[in-house]
């Protein structure tokens, strides 16, 4: 297959670290091109990569096939269109869009101009999901009626940086809930109701920086939350079912490999110890140890190179990322009104 000439928008913790390690790691691609403000930055990782100073004259002088946007996210929807209207593929750092009715713009724009377009919901890569995955769809779980999903942290002084301002699109909900909202989707589909809590929780906080998010379906409850103030993780999942129960502690490590440059390839990528395994109950009480699935962020990128050069469906289809927007949206109304929302 001849490599994918690809153009990075963006070159901040998104793009030098979550996009560039696993773009540079795959034979599909080539990455050519980056548009940033410091050329230095880029050539420091990227040494033959060309630097533009913007997205239009990137889309003016460059010949990428397909562009990765990994800026801000209230400039998602507006670099997504121009790719497009220059002709390219596009991936689009999560979340798609700061708001729905934006996403569902770009999605047909995508469909008129023949072009595939994606987002970069990578969480649905991680070991610990796949594992959840394959004992609902193995049947040990049972009818799943509670699952409990939290991305906790601490970080307790609020920072100078966008995603902690007074902008569209900002806070914790849109950054980390957007990946827990999308995997709940990928299990269970959209749900009927949205109740959710949203706080500008610490001191000085200009953007939400907790959330706690139950999505309501018939015969489940799926509990999404986040905050900032949390000395220890806890649990990353806790899942109920009618025949066992499965619960993780500790996150899957690929976005810290990549934080350190190292990708696909890379000593230890993919993996989780088996003192990181969750542990499964069954119906009588016994309890095992269940060896973590694989993680494998490459796989996006893959099924990407094989939509592009096979016609092939992408790996995040653009209406499965404006579901998410319209739960992040009906999450912000549920907690102004302090009501439920019906989807």
């Amino acid at each position: 297959m001849t490599p994918i000439k690809t153009a990075l928008i963006g070159f901040g913790i998104s793009g030098q670290s979550f996009q560039a390690p696993i773009l540079q790691a795959l034979g599909e691609y080539e990455l050519t091109s980056v548009v940033s403000s410091n050329t230095e930055k880029v050539h420091a990782q990227l040494p033959s990569a060309v630097v533009y100073p913007s997205i239009d004259e990137l889309l003016a002088k460059g010949d990428e096939e397909l562009v990765v946007i990994a800026t801000p996210n209230e400039l998602h929807g507006p670099f997504a269109e121009k790719a497009l209207r220059a002709g390219k593929h596009v991936v689009v750092e999560k979340p798609f869009t700061i708001d729905s009715a934006e996403g569902k713009q770009i999605a047909a724009l995508a469909e008129e101009q023949g072009k595939k377009i994606s987002v970069y919901h990578s969480r649905r890569f991680d070991g610990d999901f796949l594992t959840i995955q394959k004992l609902i769809s193995e049947g040990h779980l049972g009818e799943v009626h509670t699952l409990f999903s939290s991305y906790n942290r601490y970080r307790p002084v609020v920072k100078d940086r966008w995603r902690e301002q007074n902008i569209p699109g900002a806070g914790i909900l849109y950054d980390l809930g957007s990946h827990l909202i999308d995997q709940a989707l990928a299990f269970f589909g959209p749900p009927k109701s949205v109740t959710a809590t949203l706080r500008n929780q610490r001191p000085g906080a200009q953007a939400v920086d907790h959330f706690h998010i139950c999505l309501g379906y018939d015969q489940r409850d799926v509990i999404l939350h986040g905050n900032n103030l949390s000395t220890t993780e806890g649990p990353r999942f806790q899942v109920y079912g009618s025949e066992g129960a499965f619960i993780k502690y500790v996150m899957d490590k690929q976005e810290d490999l990549l934080r350190e440059l190292k990708g696909p390839g890379c000593e230890g990528w993919g993996e989780d110890p088996e003192s990181a395994w969750g542990v499964y109950t069954d119906a009588s009480g016994k309890a095992v140890a269940v060896p973590t699935e694989r993680g494998c962020y490459e796989r996006f990128y893959l099924e990407m190179a094989s939509a592009i050069r096979g016609g092939g469906e992408v790996p995040v289809m653009p209406q499965e990322a404006i579901t998410t927007i319209k739960i992040v949206e009906a999450a912000y109304a549920s907690s102004a009104a302090h009501k439920t929302v019906f989807l």
